[in-house]
């Protein structure tokens, strides 16, 4: 793998690579992008990677080639703003709706503040990151009082702290370094959106490149609400000029309570084709908040905008002015929708790209170098459907060994390669994949009987030991009370028992413990040896039907002449049962089974197409033989 990225990186070629679990793909790609005469960024989707590359492969990679030389070892770490403490918020406060600096809430929860404020300004004299992962233990809403996103951030220039600002010395510290390690939403930014956060570079390796298309997609996606419009009128309305009687502040929160009622009116779910009542409620929130934007104060040359107050409110009218113009456009390449609100959240109106495929092949792939890399990137056995998600086309791929590198073609793209090298498991030793042909296919209303009873039998064989991913969260607890019921022996967690760290502890702990949840246990839970044995999946995971954007793209695809069935739910599908599948095998003496209760894996037509997701494990039908093998694995793993 290091040779093909390294050849990649050398010969300007974009370049998909497959490396299984336990590959050791970190450092395949870590090494060349070392020995590269020019500043490779390497991109993650999870922190937890990113978390591990900076605290372990960097560090032990930069150790061993030290001294070598022509070998530049810098590297910097950057994330977005909100990940790094604020100094001018923990000393000076930050103003509320009306304008009021915030200095201190009440309670248990101050004394948290207290507590990370100190921790900033001990990393402020230390010469420390500040960054969230390295700060006492928080919640979400403790680290929001002392951190800022990029719409309420004075700027190093006006600020009074710039000079020792954490985020702006981790970007220092990035212009100063050959390695940049950042994340999926940052490059988005940077690459697609065009909004420049990370400096100058000449390649990108993109880890966990599964992820890349929803991350670049939820980059790209904007909400709009009707309190959303009235917070920002609120914060407007002490900083801007009143035009006669009229203050533009009042006039922006009247558009907000005329989109509140135009929501009110309108059905959750994809919208088509704008109403006349909607669309006219988003050109009047649109104008509202031009006519807002007008009313600020004209910044003095030189001066700039040194109010926080001022500026938190100018970039939340700012804010609410560019998503209304986007969603009043009604375009085609968008999806809209309404998003059903709750007791405490009001109805979110949200739009995201249709496609993020032309974005990325026009603003990166035609730009940089590109190495993608993942365990799961040969959906259905190829790599073609995760090649056009990013832009890729099968005429610019070179197939051969030995063909000549093609030119970049007429619209700048470099041709690509898709390279696997393998896993060093022996998946058809290690694992079985069974499925319950046997059981009725799964229908709209959750586990019926012949699921709850397959899963008790199964994880009564082994004897706890259980992994269940489950398509909603009210299937797992369904799942979970009845293997409570029928098995109390066992310990049986369900995902909001307790917090996912937590709950993967325990789990890890006692290996007579099962535990069901939903998405995130899918993908991020990483459980070596005789803890996890089985591996229950409940269903083919395909999108919901009522998904917006989902659906949008499906239908497109059937507009456009192709399988949007095939392109996009089985495609979507296949990628989410990969990485589940992917939860067993994490070691070379791992041993276990993957059990789909979902028939349709071995009658339907598109089964096959699944199949070939995963891991190449020994395949049976066969309950009994399951069930057989995995009492054998309990009683040897005592």
């Amino acid at each position: 793998m290091a040779a093909e990225v390294g050849r990649a990186l050398a010969e300007e070629q974009h370049l998909l690579v497959q490396a299984g679990t336990g590959t050791g793909k970190s450092l395949a790609y870590l090494v060349p992008s070392l020995l590269h005469d020019k500043r490779v960024v390497v991109a993650t989707a999870t922190l937890a990677l990113q978390h591990q590359l900076v605290e372990r492969d960097v560090p032990r990679l930069m150790e061993a080639v030290k001294g070598s030389p022509g070998v530049d070892t810098s590297y910097a770490v950057l994330k977005g703003r909100s990940n790094y403490a604020c100094l001018h918020r923990i000393r000076e406060g930050v103003p509320d709706d009306q304008g009021a600096l915030v200095q201190m809430p009440e309670g248990s929860m101050g004394q948290k503040v207290l507590e990370l404020r100190a921790w900033a300004e001990e990393e402020a004299e230390q010469g420390g990151s500040g960054e969230r992962d390295n700060a006492p233990r928080h919640t979400d809403r403790e680290w929001r009082q002392v951190s800022v996103g990029h719409r309420d951030c004075l700027s190093a220039a006006r600020c009074p702290f710039g000079q020792e600002c954490f985020a702006e010395l981790a970007r220092e510290k990035a212009h100063r370094s050959h390695l940049v390690i950042t994340n999926h939403s940052l490059l988005a930014i940077d690459a697609i959106e065009g909004v420049p956060m990370i400096p100058e570079y000449d390649a990108v390796v993109i880890d966990e490149a599964h992820e890349l298309v929803a991350r670049v997609t939820q980059a790209a996606t904007d909400e709009l609400t009707a309190p959303d419009v009235e917070r920002a009128a609120r914060r407007a309305r002490k900083h801007v000029q009143a035009e006669g009687a009229s203050n533009p502040a009042d006039d922006l929160a009247d558009a907000g309570e005329t989109l509140r009622d135009a929501l009110s009116g309108t059905a959750p779910g994809r919208i088509d084709v704008l109403t006349e009542e909607l669309g006219d409620a988003l050109q009047l929130v649109r104008d509202a908040a031009r006519a807002c934007l007008s009313g600020f104060p004209r910044e003095k040359p030189g001066e700039g905008d040194a109010d926080p107050g001022r500026q938190q409110a100018k970039g939340s009218v700012q804010d609410v002015f560019a998503v209304a113009e986007r969603m009043a456009a009604d375009l085609e390449s968008d999806v809209l929708w309404l998003s059903e609100g709750t007791e405490r959240m009001a109805p979110r109106l949200c739009v995201a790209p249709l496609q993020v495929w032309g974005q990325m092949r026009s603003k990166l792939l035609s730009d940089k170098t590109v190495v993608m890399t993942s365990a799961t990137l040969m959906l259905g056995g190829d790599f073609g459907s995760v090649a056009a998600s990013v832009g890729l086309k099968p005429s610019e791929r070179v197939t051969s060994e030995d063909a000549p590198v093609e030119p970049r073609t007429d619209d700048g793209v470099l041709p690509w390669r898709g390279v696997d090298v393998g896993s060093p498991f022996d998946y058809g030793r290690q694992g079985i994949l069974y499925v319950a042909k046997h059981l009725p296919s799964p229908g709209r209303d959750g586990l019926g009987q012949a699921q709850l009873d397959e899963i008790a039998e199964l994880v009564d064989a082994a004897d706890g030991r259980t992994l269940g991913l489950f398509s909603s969260r009210r299937a797992a607890e369904a799942a979970a009370e009845a293997v409570r019921a029928r098995l109390p022996h066992l310990t049986t967690l369900a995902q909001g028992d307790a917090q996912l760290p937590e709950l993967a502890k325990q789990f890890v702990e006692d290996h007579h413990t099962v535990l069901f949840g939903t998405l995130s246990l899918w993908q991020g839970l990483d459980v070596p040896g005789d803890t996890c044995q089985l591996v229950l999946i409940d269903r083919i995971p395909f999108p919901r039907p009522d998904d917006p954007l989902m659906s949008a793209r499906q239908r497109a695809a059937d507009k456009a002449g192709g399988n949007g069935f095939m392109q996009v739910a089985a495609t979507h599908a296949a990628l989410l049962m990969a990485q589940g599948a992917g939860r067993l095998i994490r070691t070379t003496s791992d041993r276990g089974v993957v059990a789909v209760l979902d028939p349709r894996l071995a009658t339907a037509r598109y089964g096959s197409f699944l199949k070939a997701s995963l891991p190449p494990m020994w395949t049976t039908t066969d309950p009994a033989v399951v069930r057989q093998a995995l009492t054998r694995l309990a009683a040897s793993a005592g």
